[in-house]
C-alpha cells in the first residue's frame, strides 16, 4: 500500500516557505546536502549519502568473449536495486516510475557517455574482453537518490581495480593481486548529477537536490550530468512545467560549480583511502 500524500497544511506550509527561498532543512535553493563517501573493504565499494539519502555500490570484473560486432571493446551493465526498506514506497518486482527513470539515466551517465575506455577493457581481440558489472543498492530515500546513485557509481569506478593480465599466445594469464598490483581502470572523464525540482507556483524559484517532501511537491525536475570541465553528458527534464532558456543556462552554472565541488570532494576521498590502504596510484 503506498503511503499517503502530504496534508494540506504541510504542503501550504512548504509551499509559502519555498516562495520566500527558504526550505525546511534550512539550506539556500540552490545548495546541495553535504555528501559523505566511505570506502568498504574492497576496492570498488563504495557507500554515498546525500543528507538521509543512502545509496551502496561496488563493481566486480569478469573475462567473457565481446560480441562479435565489437571485438576490440570491453562490456558495462549497470543493476539498480531500491530495497524496499529505502522507503514504503517501493516494492520488490514492482519497479516504480522513478526507480525506471533512474535506472535509464544511470544507463546515460555512467555508461553511454563513454566516460570509461572501453578499448581498455579488451585483453584479446575478438576473444577476451572485461565485463564490468555495476550495482547499485539503494538503501534509503530521503529524496533524490539519482544524484546520490550517480555518484556512487562513478566513485565505485573510479575505486576499482581490475586484475593485471599476461597475453602469452593465445594463452591469458590472470596475475593475483599478490603478484602484480591490479590495474585502474582508464577514465576518460568523471560524470556528476545534479537535480533541480521545479514547482506548479512559477513565482516560486527552483530548488537543488529536492528532499523528499519537496520532490513530492514539485510539478517537474531537470536532472543535469556533466563533469568538472564543463560538458553536458545528459539534460533530462520530467514534467510540464515551461522553463525559459535564460533560466536553463543560469541552473546550468549552478550545476557546473557543484559538478566542481564534487569533484574535488571525490579526488580528496580517493587520495586519503590510497594513502590508508598504501595502493600506489597511476
Amino acid at each position: 500500500m503506498r503511503p499517503q500524500s502530504p496534508s494540506i497544511p504541510e504542503k501550504e506550509f512548504t509551499y509559502e516557505a519555498l516562495k520566500q527561498s527558504l526550505r525546511l532543512d534550512g539550506r539556500g535553493p540552490l545548495e546541495i546536502r553535504t555528501p559523505t563517501i566511505t570506502f568498504g573493504p574492497e576496492l570498488g565499494w563504495v557507500e554515498c549519502t546525500l543528507g538521509k539519502t543512502r545509496v551502496v555500490a561496488y563493481v566486480d570484473a569478469k573475462m567473457v568473449k565481446p560480441p562479435p560486432e565489437r571485438p576490440f571493446e570491453g562490456t558495462i551493465t549497470i543493476h539498480s536495486e531500491i530495497s524496499p526498506m529505502a522507503s514504503v514506497d517501493y516494492e520488490l518486482g514492482r519497479p516504480s516510475e522513478e526507480e525506471v527513470t533512474m535506472i535509464r539515466m544511470l544507463d546515460k551517465v555512467l555508461r553511454r557517455s563513454d566516460a570509461i575506455d572501453k578499448e581498455s577493457l579488451c585483453i584479446l581481440a575478438g576473444q577476451r574482453v572485461w565485463h564490468l558489472r555495476l550495482t547499485v543498492h539503494c538503501l534509503a530515500d530521503a529524496g533524490n537518490m539519482l544524484d546520490c546513485a550517480c555518484l556512487a557509481g562513478i566513485v565505485a569506478f573510479k575505486h576499482f581495480r581490475r586484475s593485471e593480465v599476461e597475453v602469452i599466445g593465445d594463452d591469458v594469464i590472470v596475475h593475483a593481486p599478490e603478484e602484480r598490483a591490479p590495474v585502474p581502470l582508464a577514465i576518460h572523464h568523471t560524470p556528476f548529477c545534479v537535480t533541480f525540482a521545479f514547482f506548479p507556483d512559477p513565482t516560486t524559484r527552483p530548488v537543488v537536490d529536492p528532499s523528499l517532501l519537496e520532490q513530492k511537491l514539485s510539478a517537474g525536475a531537470m536532472s543535469i550530468a556533466l563533469n568538472a570541465q564543463r560538458e553536458i553528458c545528459v539534460l533530462h527534464k520530467a514534467g510540464g512545467v515551461p522553463t525559459a532558456p535564460d533560466e536553463i543556462l543560469r541552473l546550468l552554472n549552478v550545476a557546473v560549480g557543484i559538478a566542481k565541488d564534487l569533484d574535488k570532494l571525490v579526488e580528496a576521498r580517493l587520495r586519503e583511502d590510497w594513502a590508508e590502504r598504501k595502493v600506489e596510484v597511476r
